[in-house]
């Protein structure tokens, strides 16, 4: 039917209205049930049968996270590269560490990573305690070569071997560096940051804005779902960076990584790296595993050259963006509240905030 000038005016706009909102709405579902999918809300917290959550674990893990003390120098922590007001990163492209000692890589967030099912851009950590323990003895992290060096540092702070003692009361010497694992990957398995995105997984359509549910579809369709899925947007994989071109044309990178090849040697693993979660990814620039790109629009510009071979519009990339930042959670409770540590059996003393 074809609708005539002035008299039919009313009715065509009706009919062309309703037919819209109908739509928008199919749309709308349509696009919920892909992400519910592909995707998955985070949970309460990290635990697992293997990693049981105690809250005397908990209050030795903090303490260990934030106390520079049991470092070589005695000045670099777990959050000096995992700052709490940077949402668990430092804001360099690679972290500086004990005696001004450079990382090779960029520190990613701790928020969440306990979710993550790999450690470590190359994949060489087996979980987040394993992580912790080689930090205790990495050239970097801590300055200590071998486990009797730090544990002789906490072993001098007092208060120290009453709290490891309460976190695994059945040992008559708890201070060992499986210990140290598990209260630190304690503490980090209850960090978690729920965004809107979560809610949105939950079936609350208006969580995210127009800008953001277009950024989504077009993160689907473009094919970043691929590798950026599940709880963490990612975080469950490794894969080679540069699947259509060479990343470090795309990055600008000084330094050619060739990530997961310098461990396992196997030529399938050049330039092969963990696949970041994206969530907090608005918050934790700089980009990369090298942190060579320092804004995100960027990052997602990179990520579509190099991985898919797509020279996206800028209205995909603000889309996109707009996305990424729906998955800013709310911080932890007490993430920034620096931990008590009782220096010994009379007194308490609270570290400085990081």
């Amino acid at each position: 039917m074809r609708c005539q000038p002035k008299l039919m005016l009313a009715f065509c706009v009706t009919l062309a209205v309703v037919p819209a909102a109908g739509n928008a709405a199919e749309s709308d579902a349509a696009l919920l049930k892909q992400a519910q999918e592909l995707f998955a809300k985070l949970p309460a917290d990290f635990s697992d049968a293997a990693h049981p959550i105690t809250p005397e674990r908990v209050a030795l893990g903090k303490a260990l996270f934030f106390d520079p003390r049991w470092s070589i120098d005695g000045h670099i922590s777990c959050a000096t590269c995992h700052n709490p007001a940077l949402y668990g990163v430092d804001g360099l492209s690679r972290s500086m560490g004990v005696l001004g000692r450079v990382h090779p890589r960029n520190a990613p967030t701790v928020l969440n990573s306990a979710g993550d099912a790999v450690v470590h851009w190359r994949a060489d950590r087996k979980d987040i305690e394993d992580q912790a323990i080689l930090a205790a003895i990495g050239a970097v992290s801590s300055g200590h070569s071998d486990h009797a060096g730090w544990i002789a540092k906490v072993k001098a702070i007092d208060g120290y071997a009453a709290m490891f003692q309460r976190a695994f009361p059945k040992e008559q010497d708890p201070i060992t560096s499986a210990n140290l694992g598990l209260a630190i990957g304690a503490y980090e398995r209850t960090l978690v940051s729920r965004a809107s995105f979560d809610s949105y997984l939950d079936g609350n359509v208006a969580a995210l804005t127009p800008e953001a549910q277009a950024g989504l579809n077009t993160f689907i369709e473009i094919g970043c779902t691929g590798c950026h899925n599940g709880a963490g947007v990612g975080g469950a994989m490794l894969q080679k960076f540069g699947l259509q071109q060479d990343y470090w044309t795309a990055t600008g990178s000084k330094t050619v990584d060739k990530g997961r090849f310098d461990i396992t040697g196997d030529q399938n693993d050049l330039y092969v790296f963990k696949v970041p979660s994206l969530r907090n990814v608005a918050m934790t620039a700089p980009y990369f595993h090298d942190g060579s790109v320092a804004s995100l629009p960027d990052a997602v510009r990179v990520m579509a050259k190099v991985q898919l071979g797509r020279t996206l519009a800028d209205k995909d990339v603000r889309d996109i963006v707009a996305f990424l930042n729906a998955l800013t959670g709310e911080l932890p409770k007490d993430f920034a509240l620096a931990p008590v540590v009782p220096p010994n059996a009379s007194a308490a003393q609270a570290l400085p905030k990081p």
